[in-house]
């Protein structure tokens, strides 16, 4: 392809660079910093470098889950910290299938789990998909959301005031929403949620409010693949056994053991896309701090990214309790600062004193997120205006724009707008990606050490390349089926997903995309 009118300065000394980056540096500053292989990468003849899908050990606490240190003692809890799914270990892979001799070396794929339905994602509106933005606790709900809340709903009968959970230990423990089925709950000047804590306390959730319940999709050691696992699995058997319309969903605390991000974003979107396909609306959230092991906590961004992604594509609510307990000193965690701890008169305190707990945190994130799809579903306005809108067309002349990081976002590459690129040789590879691909654009006011995962499903094959031009192949810089991790400089940088091409065949679908900065 001509290289565009508008192309990046610098192009033909890029193209040079591209080869012998290690050795030399164009003139405009860009590649002053060096760039970083994936972790633990295991260079190939190709050049290509292979993340390993780690053996994932258990967390160094070993204590029991805290009780609720509020005054009334009302969410005691005895179950003992979770390892992360411990009996599970990483998914064993399978190679990308009959590659040439110079592809890379693909990075292990699970065996594929719980076959779902999953329905088609709202077409997105005229300025392109709704941004869920970093800097709100609640995604926006506009009218569009607001309108496929009620066509979910409407084509298919659920119980409306009842709610299932689907989690780990954070979720399992009593200090999370128990206390609503009680009278120990101080709003504290949050009066209009009260409707929403009647109508769920007025649910019969097999005999128990589902502020109560003790969900069978809820475990000690539990990763996300953990509920889907089984005919029926536990998920399923929960929604048999409730009816719930909605489902309050966090993973992703046990499943950084597994060192395994790609595989994390395909489970949990099996697991959104079987909820929504019976009928049922996930709320999802991003997963606390991990303040017990620092090389876990460095995973939190890319794993919460992830989960944004999804909810951002398939248009359900996403709750941010991380950003919520960040400023919070010791991030309202226990003493073993994995789980969540409780403050004040009880998890349900929710004056100044009790958000000082992580129960409270959540459970009070939980009420707002509850209490905005129910006023939805209930004929009420849409809480939020339209917008923010993602733009680009994810072609190298109008590429989608990386607006802030972090960044997530979802495509699917059967509607790639251009097939434009068949090799990287860049990257000194001969690998056929001769399928369809989009081009992100990153501008940079200062050098940063970026990471990008991508996570593809059993069947699909979209790979990342990091590139100086898009419309040259020949400045690729780095290329892989998982992760990028480079540090770069300030300016203009490309990343490009790539559907490959195997034994002739091209391998196109959906890939959920994280891309933050260390």
């Amino acid at each position: 392809m001509a290289r565009p009118a508008n192309a990046p300065p610098g192009a033909a000394c890029k193209v040079l660079v591209a080869a012998l980056f290690a050795l030399a540096g164009c003139g405009d500053g860009r590649l002053d910093a060096a760039l970083l292989p994936p972790r633990a990468a295991d260079g190939g003849a190709s050049g290509d470098t292979e993340v390993p899908s780690g053996q994932g050990g258990a967390p160094t606490a070993d204590a029991e889950i805290p009780s609720d240190t509020g005054g009334t003692g009302d969410d005691a809890d005895a179950h003992a910290v979770d390892p992360p799914d411990a009996d599970v270990p990483p998914p064993p892979g399978e190679p990308d299938a009959a590659p040439p001799p110079d592809t890379l070396d693909a990075a292990p794929l699970p065996p594929p789990q719980p076959d779902a339905a999953p329905p088609p994602p709202p077409p997105p509106p005229p300025g392109g998909p709704l941004v869920y933005p970093g800097d709100r606790d609640h995604s926006p709900i506009d009218g569009a959301l607001a309108a496929q809340f009620r066509a979910i709903a409407e084509a298919t009968a659920r119980t409306e005031n009842v709610f299932s959970k689907i989690g780990d230990s954070i979720t399992v423990g009593s200090g999370f929403l128990h206390c609503f089925a009680g009278d120990a709950v101080r709003l504290d000047g949050r009066a209009a949620l009260q409707a929403t804590i009647d109508h769920f306390r007025a649910g019969n959730a097999g005999g128990s409010t589902p502020f109560d319940r003790t969900s069978l999709a809820a475990t000690v050691g539990w990763s996300v693949q953990s509920a889907l696992r089984g005919a029926p699995s536990p998920v399923s058997r929960e929604i048999d056994a409730v009816n719930p319309r909605f489902a309050v969903v966090m993973f992703g605390t046990n499943d950084i053991e597994n060192d395994n991000p790609s595989y994390y974003g395909d489970q949990m979107r099996t697991l959104v896309d079987l909820l929504l396909d019976q009928g049922v609306i996930p709320l999802l959230s991003t997963i606390p701090p991990r303040d017990d092991r620092a090389s876990s906590d460095a995973e939190v961004p890319t794993y919460n990214t992830l989960v944004r992604a999804l909810a951002q594509s398939r248009g359900v609510p996403l709750m941010d309790l991380h950003r919520r307990l960040t400023p919070i000193p010791g991030h309202g965690l226990a003493g073993d600062n994995l789980h969540l701890d409780s403050a004040g008169a009880g998890s349900c305190d929710f004056r100044p004193d009790g958000l000082t707990g992580g129960n409270n945190v959540r459970n009070l994130l939980t009420l707002e997120a509850l209490d905005r799809v129910r006023r939805v579903l209930a004929g009420e306005p849409p809480p939020d205006a339209g917008g923010p809108y993602r733009t680009g067309e994810g072609t190298a002349a109008d590429p989608v724009v990386i607006e802030a990081l972090p960044f997530g976002d979802v495509r699917n590459t059967h509607a790639a707008p251009q097939s434009a690129l068949p090799e990287y040789p860049g990257c000194q590879s001969q690998a056929d990606e001769g399928g369809g691909e989009f081009v992100y654009r990153l501008d940079l006011a200062a050098p940063a050490r970026i990471r990008a995962d991508v996570a593809d499903g059993d069947g699909v094959d979209v790979d990342l390349h990091l590139l100086l031009d898009p419309t040259d192949a020949g400045t690729c810089l780095q290329r892989h089926d998982r992760q990028i991790v480079a540090d770069l400089g300030a300016g203009t940088w490309y990343f490009v997903l790539d559907t490959y091409v195997a034994a002739g065949a091209p391998q196109p679908g959906e890939y959920l995309l994280a891309i933050v900065a260390e």
